[in-house]
């Protein structure tokens, strides 16, 4: 990449050159984020995940800039209007907005008004009323009068169109209602004629107006969806009068009859054409800062939810809850097999409590069960009373999991190829089962979209979405690391350097030869090269291996330093791991080098401290209160409840019935907060306080404060 380029980036993100030189290089050489922020920061200077993404994307942004201007180089030069001055323009440009405007006047147009008043050989006119030197309008257009101009009125509007597309295409003029825009764009809405019940929902914007700059992502974004599903109509505008009059200090001179043409061009120029074109820029621009707003929520939530604490390998029995079709009911093994599935009907109108018991009871003592998995949907609060109420015969811890996404995966090829010989419900409970076992490994087989942690997740773009829900993925599946002998090729793929080609070919060799005893023997699976492996082999663990840094997230690349390490100290690999008195030995800079600095060492020490420990800790049981449904609340009560999803203007918080109460951003800490994120988490347990309830729209209204 050119110098240009990375001292721009280094402007744009306020990162240090060679950093972003690095990372370049390293990028283009095929390494992936999280392999360049975990194993390269001797090169890049410990740049992190963010930043390094933020300067691949600004990259990919400056490469289609330059294809950008190559074509309208070449557009412009076929048009013979390519000057040496307007080429160094172009070429030195990296502002979107500014290229485009440079560009306006030479671009390819469809049939406008200004083009058919030129084809009737109005241009001339309209340059000498422009100029505003004269003022006998009869005589300055009369030599313009034709069969396509009949009358001067035709005359003269067609030079008037001819000057409004001038002054539309004027870069001073785009920037000074840019401006305008900036500095005092309002956005109006108001209900469509003939829409006011059906569009009920939206009532809150029947009639709004509020600065276009203090509009918040999520109310945008709402009026916005009012606006597409034809229940709204929108406008965003400056002062239109205040704007026109600063236009007409720069191209109106004097008060004469010229001037007057001016006048009246430059106003319809504005209606017709400036206003309306500076407006789209300002909708797109102000949808994509709050697209930004409401992904980046959406991926803090979806982090969140894939780094919740796993109950990691114990029998498990999960249960997909239902009244009158029933719940069903799985048991998985430690590795999340299934062993048996079974319906049971505790609930109405079958009510068989004691048939429900006896099956319960026997499929935990006959499978040696550890923990129940219950899914929050359709009577999961129910069903998790029903189970709280066995004597089982042994310990059994009971979990209410979020079963968002879950008939989404039981209803997609992947449950398909899991379990051809099972129906949906059976596919669902599983889910719900595996969830709690190991909730990373479990939701990457969902599209993000629909794990339920989302805001306004359909009217945000699709493909920004997806980018950055994918890159929040595999950030946390390499985090984490995964079990080689274990993962299945969907985990497999977010791994670095894999994809699901490579996945599937190492559960393919998986299943032919057993279990890898080694790192190094993933070179032997097909098509899984060099390149390949110095990505993701850091990333990937192996327990009870014979190296037993082939459990950590030392790479193999380091292997000989800390084998340096233990011959210095007399002791062999597996006694650093075990001995921390050995550690503490260890003179740190001694192995540094060009290759290996301190960030790395330091990175390895932390690693012999940990060997193959989970990063996101152990999942633990969670108690509602006893209540059963809305009408059980009153005002000021106090409750325990589980942060289940986050928005821009608050937190949602299940308090164990149907429905989840919402604690306003303004009503969760007794101080200024700018978002939700800064005081609660995903899954986070609160105490909250029952503010207000509102029965007929089913709503609850909570506070965190003073409880």
């Amino acid at each position: 990449m050119r110098a240009t380029h990375i001292q721009l980036i280094a402007d744009t993100l306020q990162l240090p050159k060679r950093g972003i030189e690095q990372t370049l290089q390293l990028l283009n050489e095929g390494a992936t984020v999280p392999f360049i922020a975990r194993y390269r920061k001797e090169a890049t200077g410990s740049l992190d995940e963010m930043q390094i993404a933020a300067i691949q994307k600004e990259g990919k942004r400056l490469d289609e800039l330059e294809k950008r201007k190559e074509t309208i180089l070449q557009t412009i030069a076929e048009q013979g209007k390519l000057s040496d001055e307007l080429k160094r323009r172009i070429e030195n440009c990296y502002n979107t907005t500014e290229l485009e405007d440079i560009y306006l006047p030479y671009r390819p147009k469809r049939k406008t008004r200004a083009s058919v008043a030129r084809e009737k050989g109005l241009e001339p006119l309209a340059q000498l009323i422009f100029e505003q030197q004269r003022n006998d309008l009869e005589a300055m257009a009369k030599p313009y009068i034709n069969d396509q101009a009949p009358t001067q009125d035709d005359a003269l509007q067609g030079a008037r169109d001819i000057i409004a597309e001038w002054i539309h295409e004027d870069e001073n003029a785009r920037n000074t209602v840019r401006r305008a825009f900036q500095k005092g764009a309002v956005i109006h809405s108001k209900v469509a004629r003939g829409k006011e019940e059906e569009g009920a929902k939206y009532r809150d914007y029947f009639e709004h107006e509020e600065p276009l700059a203090k509009c918040p992502s999520h109310r945008l974004l709402a009026i916005r969806r009012g606006e597409e599903e034809g229940f709204l109509r929108v406008i965003i505008s400056p002062d239109d009068d205040e704007t026109i009059a600063q236009l007409e200090r720069r191209f109106v001179k004097g008060g004469g009859a010229s001037a007057q043409q001016v006048k009246e061009a430059l106003r319809d120029g504005y209606e017709r054409l400036l206003s309306p074109g500076i407006e789209t820029e300002f909708r797109q621009s102000s949808k994509e800062r709050a697209d930004k707003e409401a992904i980046e929520v959406f991926a803090l939530n979806l982090q969140q939810l894939l780094l919740s604490a796993p109950l990691g390998q114990r029998r498990v029995l999960g249960i997909d809850p239902g009244f009158r079709t029933g719940c069903k009911v799985v048991c998985l093994d430690e590795s999340g097999q299934l062993l048996h599935n079974d319906t049971i009907y505790p609930h109405p109108p079958q009510s068989d409590d004691y048939s429900a018991r006896r099956t319960l009871e026997h499929l935990v003592d006959y499978h040696g069960i550890d923990a129940i998995a219950v899914g929050n949907g359709t009577a999961g609060r129910e069903t998790e009373d029903f189970c709280r109420g066995i004597s089982f015969s042994r310990p059994v811890d009971i979990f209410m999991v979020n079963e968002a996404g879950a008939s989404i995966y039981s209803a997609s090829e992947i449950a398909r190829e899991e379990f051809p010989n099972h129906d949906i419900t059976v596919r669902g409970a599983v889910s719900i089962g595996r969830r709690l076992m190991d909730p990373l490994a479990e939701l990457v087989k969902i599209d993000p979209k629909s794990i339920g942690v989302g805001q306004y997740q359909h009217d945000v773009g699709q493909s920004m979405l997806k980018e950055r829900l994918d890159q929040v993925v595999e950030s946390c599946v390499n985090a984490v690391g995964v079990n080689l002998n274990t993962a299945s090729k969907h985990l497999l793929t977010y791994i670095s350097g894999l994809g699901p080609s490579l996945a599937q070919n190492i559960v393919d060799y998986r299943s032919a030869n057993g279990p890898f005893r080694t790192r190094e023997s993933l070179k032997k699976v097909s098509r899984l090269g060099d390149k390949a492996y110095e990505q993701c082999a850091g990333f990937l663990r192996i327990r009870q291996a014979a190296n037993p840094l082939d459990n950590t997230g030392v790479h193999p690349e380091s292997y000989a330093v800390v084998a340096r390490m233990a011959a210095d100290l007399g002791c062999k690999v597996e006694d650093l791991l075990s001995q921390p008195e050995l550690r503490k030995k260890i003179d740190l800079p001694k192995y540094a080098s060009g290759q290996v600095g301190m960030p790395t060492l330091k990175d390895i020490m932390k690693e012999l401290e940990k060997p193959g420990l989970d990063p996101r800790g152990e999942a633990k049981a969670f108690q509602f209160a006893a209540i059963k449904s809305i009408n059980d609340l009153y005002q000021g009560m106090v409750l325990p409840g589980i942060v289940t999803n986050i928005t821009n203007f608050g937190a949602f918080v299940d308090i164990g019935i149907k429905e989840s109460g919402l604690v306003h951003i303004s009503q969760m800490a007794n101080r200024f907060i700018k978002s939700p994120s800064e005081v609660v988490s995903l899954h986070q347990e609160v105490m909250v306080k029952v503010m207000e309830i509102d029965f007929q729209r089913q709503r609850v209204q909570l506070s965190m404060k003073d409880v």
